[in-house]
Formats: C-alpha cells, sequence, structure tokens
C-alpha cells in the first residue's frame, strides 16, 4: 500500500497520462478475470481506404506504444506497409470499459524481434514459420505435416526467426476511454496529442 502522497500522485497521473490510464485499466481487467485482456481488434485499410479488421494479441505497452506481431506477408502486413497506419479496440465487458486507439505503425527494431521470438514455445514458433497466412490452403494435412517437420527439426533448439515474422508498433495519437453508464449515458474522454502534449477532452455518449 502507498502513503497517502504517493497514491493521490499515482491518481492524477493515471487521470492525465493515457497510457499509465491504459496499464492500470488493462491490470484491472487481468485481476477481474476478464478473458484473453491482452486480446484487441486491430483495423487496417489499404491504400484506397477499404478496412479490414481482426482480433491480435497485444504484447507490449508503453510510452513509445501499443506492440503486436504478426506475418508481414499477411493481409494486414501488407497493408500495414502500404499504410502505416492503424487503430485497436479494447473491450473487457468485466469491467465495462474500452479503449480505442489510432496511430501511426513502425515495425520494432531487429532486436526487439528476436527477443519476443526466443521467449516463445517451440510449438509457437513451428507453428509461425509453417503458416504461410492469409496465402489460400490448399491441404490441412500438408500444413500439419510441415508444422510436425518444423516442431521436431527444432526441438530442444533456438529456431530462427523468419525473415517475415515481425512487431509492429501503434504510435498513438488518439486514445479514448470509454465507461459504461447507465441509462446508456456512457462515460467517454478522448485525448489527442498534439506536438507531443496530450490534450483532454470529454465526449458526448
Amino acid at each position: 500500500m502507498l502513503p497517502p502522497e504517493k497514491e493521490r500522485f499515482r491518481l492524477i497521473c493515471v487521470a492525465t497520462d493515457p497510457i499509465r490510464r491504459f496499464r492500470s485499466w488493462h491490470k484491472e481487467a487481468i485481476a477481474a478475470g476478464a478473458p484473453l485482456a491482452e486480446s484487441v481488434a486491430l483495423a487496417t485499410a489499404d491504400t484506397r481506404g477499404r478496412p479490414s479488421v481482426r482480433w491480435v494479441l497485444l504484447k507490449d505497452a508503453d510510452e513509445r506504444g501499443f506492440v503486436f506481431y504478426t506475418n508481414s506477408n499477411s493481409r494486414k502486413g501488407r497493408e500495414l506497409e502500404a499504410n502505416p497506419h492503424a487503430a485497436l479496440a479494447f473491450y473487457w465487458d468485466v469491467t465495462g470499459k474500452q479503449v480505442r486507439v489510432e496511430g501511426k505503425v513502425r515495425r520494432v527494431s531487429v532486436a526487439e524481434a528476436d527477443a519476443y521470438w526466443d521467449e516463445r514455445p517451440v510449438a509457437s514458433k513451428a507453428a509461425s514459420a509453417a503458416s504461410d497466412q492469409s496465402s489460400p490452403l490448399e491441404s490441412r494435412s500438408a500444413l500439419m505435416a510441415e508444422y510436425r517437420r518444423l516442431t521436431r527439426l527444432h526441438e530442444g533448439s533456438s529456431a530462427p526467426r523468419p525473415s517475415n515474422w515481425n512487431g509492429y508498433r501503434i504510435s498513438p495519437d488518439r486514445i479514448e476511454f470509454w465507461t459504461r453508464r447507465e441509462p446508456r449515458l456512457h462515460q467517454r474522454e478522448l485525448f489527442v496529442r498534439r506536438k507531443g502534449v496530450w490534450q483532454r477532452s470529454l465526449l458526448q455518449p
């Protein structure tokens, strides 16, 4: 338990710093038993503005941004390379809270991608290497055979990271916090970053 003056300082930081606010809400969701609290809907768009969305897993969140990993040859990977902007939407029903993030996307460094890859179980590495994500699948049995081959090949060793498996970091310029309120008069707080400074405002429900 923090002393009263430090707890007040912590609460002020959480209220005014959207990254700290997100990390606090995420921890709260985990503590409340939210299933897969790190799951997040990722929206991308191609060069013509046509959107697509899917669920991914958040792997890190700090002052630099929100990180996830994927196959760069997948649809989302190709769209991110062509149009490096994306949006995230988290929702934890157990706490009645939602967070929306928008910003520019860049690849994480090679060192960061290698470090995270090395932490993954052999089975996860083999699955990532075996799948040519988003490409047509002609044979499920052939995919599983390649997965088993790679699992045996690298069992007890460190499988190298495929060059097309990378991490992406969304550097946010907009973060919205949504809190469930009755009678559907939800609380919405918007943080917009201008010239490196976060500005807070309230939105109608």
